[in-house]
């Protein structure tokens, strides 16, 4: 079975239910929102560059002293990730300026490479499943939008996607990583206990390891490129497809 720093096997005895944040493990930024000030700036990135451009802005902010403030997190971000693309560090600055000063709608609705195989997988195994992200209103509708997971409404035939029990959403809920509390919400709507069986996946460090611990769950990193700055005490994997085959081979 593949590893990443801290391997892959599960501790629990017995899984009972599945967290899993949005952004770095289900979509990411949407491509078309980002080429266009990119190759203005002479790279021209695969969407494998773009997705590891991700990581490695996520592994910059988990190393900062502080957490990302509010009003920076999203240039801070973005001038990591355009150095990881490859714009030359004196551009690098004034190109995530560029960016975060002209938002555009689905920021984040691009599905991630492998995403839904993975994510089909994981919902062969049964078990509950819910999303818990700190997002800004919109990651329920984009989830949906690009096919990747849904919450039943009951009006028409279900769309393209997996079912889940609950797509919680920071800004909606009014609390956000790594305070437990929105696990709570999330495990309340799942029915299921807040304990080490249940996991939770996420690509940070600073809101999704640390999250997951303080609420007493078993977190487990998504980092298909080794980069977390602190790998020792928690799991990791490299893709959701990895984590259902671990699951599929531990003791039920």
């Amino acid at each position: 079975m593949a590893s990443a720093a801290g391997g892959t096997s599960i501790d629990a005895p017995k899984v009972s239910a599945i967290l899993l944040d949005a952004g770095g493990v289900l979509v990411f930024p949407e491509p078309a929102n980002l080429l266009p000030p990119l190759r203005a700036a002479g790279v021209d990135p695969a969407l494998a560059i773009l997705e590891r451009a991700h990581y490695q802005a996520m592994a910059a902010q988990d190393q900062q002293a502080t957490p990302p403030g509010p009003d920076t997190w999203w240039r801070d971000y973005l001038t990591t990730y355009v150095a990881a693309c490859g714009v030359a560090g004196p551009r690098c600055e004034q190109v995530a300026l560029e960016i975060a000063g002209h938002p555009r709608r689905y920021g984040w609705a691009h599905a991630g490479r492998g995403v839904k195989d993975g994510l089909a997988a994981l919902a062969g195994l049964g078990l509950p499943m819910g999303v818990v992200s700190n997002s800004n209103g919109t990651v329920e509708g984009d989830l949906r939008r690009v096919g990747v997971c849904y919450v039943p409404d009951g009006d028409g035939p279900a769309p393209e996607g997996i079912e889940m029990g609950v797509i919680l959403d920071s800004a909606v809920v009014g609390v956000a990583k790594p305070d437990p509390g929105i696990f709570r919400i999330a495990l309340d709507a799942l029915n299921v206990p807040a304990d080490g069986s249940v996991l939770h996946v996420g690509d940070s460090l600073r809101y999704d390891v640390a999250g997951a611990l303080a609420a007493g769950l078993q977190p487990v990193h998504m980092d298909p490129y080794g980069l977390c700055p602190a790998p020792g005490g928690h799991r990791h994997i490299t893709s959701l497809t990895e984590l259902a085959q671990a699951l599929l081979t531990s003791p039920r």
